[in-house]
């Protein structure tokens, strides 16, 4: 099924005419779409932007502590809570670009809670001079992401019991109320076009076959020469495997049971084994991808072709295809090993396509808890535990490093 919802009014990238000078271009994402490769891109380049009169205000490439304070989140599970005086320091840089246009990035701003909050961003921000981007994908490309990034965040549910939540049991608000504020992108847009009026909100439909397409668009919007982005990469935002994330969910199980606490799970779950697995390990072709059932994959498009329907109405400027958002993607082809009859010798769950963690791979993540917590004081000190009990070894050890944690 593909809904025909291109807007007459849609824009071709290579017809773009630069924002004003003095711009803040505000884009707030929102997450999976493309939002780390243009922070990584707008970062590299950011020495090279003001001679062409832009500025990328923020000191790191994703401003994720002041958004998270501006949009009065608490953030990842078991970090510390940003406070207003991350938000004002991005303020203060902005402010400080002063004529020149300057461009702000966070998937963050999509969380922002209610229009009273949308308001106070965008008059701090310079008003007037705001103009919002909003970067969409279809859903069902969003989904297998975002599910396994909320497990990297605790989430112990399973992807098909997942998508029967979001997709089936109203109010779709459990177990991540933050999807559907993020992911009805035609709601998102309708809430910043309150703030900014739709002249003022640009909609860039990313088209995963336009691998540079993205980086393009950006440039046109800002004035700079072509290919002046370029990709950065960042092996530690990579999506996780389907055997990765059923690793890490299977921890998130043992790690609740046990009522440890989450400032542990932040160093060394999080922070520690997940972040060192993914910095060390590349899936592989062999590596099973988290795949979509058909029935969650049209429901994603029916609510597609209703959004960019809606993103329509608003009547702002939409850069590519909106037809997109309402495409059922083609299944991907098995590998010719994987195919019928199979490998010599290969055994019936590999030929089912079942996801299995590597040894080398389980062995990273091991070793990526274990340093974290030897990087903390007294991390080198051990005493005998061969005859305490295993609950209570964990319980004792999480306890153990939470007061380290502390007084650090």
């Amino acid at each position: 099924m593909e809904t025909d919802c291109t807007s007459n009014d849609a824009v071709a990238p290579a017809k773009l005419s630069a924002l004003p000078p003095g711009t803040r271009v505000l884009h707030i994402g929102p997450h999976k779409t493309g939002t780390t490769s243009i922070q990584g891109a707008l970062f590299g380049a950011k020495e090279k932007l003001p001679a062409y009169g832009v500025e990328f205000p923020a000191q790191s490439r994703h401003p994720m502590q002041a958004v998270l304070a501006a949009c009065a989140r608490t953030g990842m599970i078991g970090d510390a809570r940003p406070t207003e005086r991350h938000w004002t320091r991005l303020v203060e840089q902005v402010h400080a670009s002063g004529r020149r246009t300057s461009v702000i990035s966070s998937e963050f701003f999509a969380d922002a809670p209610d229009d009273a909050t949308i308001e106070r961003i965008v008059e701090q921000l310079g008003g007037e001079r705001v103009h919002v981007l909003v970067t969409v994908r279809p859903l069902a490309k969003i989904m297998p992401s975002q599910w396994q990034q909320y497990v990297q965040n605790g989430l112990r549910m399973g992807y098909e019991e997942w998508l029967e939540h979001m997709l089936r049991k109203a109010p779709y608000e459990k177990p991540n109320p933050s999807f559907w504020r993020r992911h009805r992108h035609d709601r998102l847009v309708e809430r910043w076009v309150r703030a900014v009026g739709a002249e003022r909100v640009t909609v860039v439909v990313v088209d995963d076959r336009d691998r540079g397409g993205l980086m393009r668009t950006f440039e046109a919007l800002l004035g700079l020469p072509r290919n002046l982005l370029q990709p950065v990469p960042d092996t530690a935002n990579r999506s996780l495997t389907l055997a990765e994330t059923e690793m890490l969910r299977s921890l998130n199980k043992e790690f609740r049971s046990n009522g440890l606490p989450d400032e542990l799970y932040s160093k060394l779950v999080r922070n520690g084994a997940v972040i060192h697995m993914k910095n060390i390990c590349s899936p592989t072709p062999r590596d099973v991808k988290i795949s979509t059932p058909g029935w969650a994959v049209e429901a994603a498009a029916e609510i597609g072709a209703e959004m960019a329907d809606r993103i329509a109405l608003t009547g702002v400027q939409v850069i590519g295809d909106p037809g997109l958002l309402s495409a059922v993607p083609e299944p991907a082809a098995k590998p010719a090993g994987e195919r019928e009859g199979g490998r010599d010798g290969e055994r019936e769950g590999e030929r089912a396509g079942e996801a299995r963690i590597a040894p080398e791979v389980a062995a990273h993540a091991l070793y990526g808890a274990l340093a974290a917590v030897a990087a903390g004081p007294g991390g080198t000190s051990a005493r005998p535990v061969h005859q305490t009990p295993s609950k209570e070894l964990v319980r004792v050890l999480g306890h153990r490093c939470l007061k380290r944690l502390r007084r650090r």
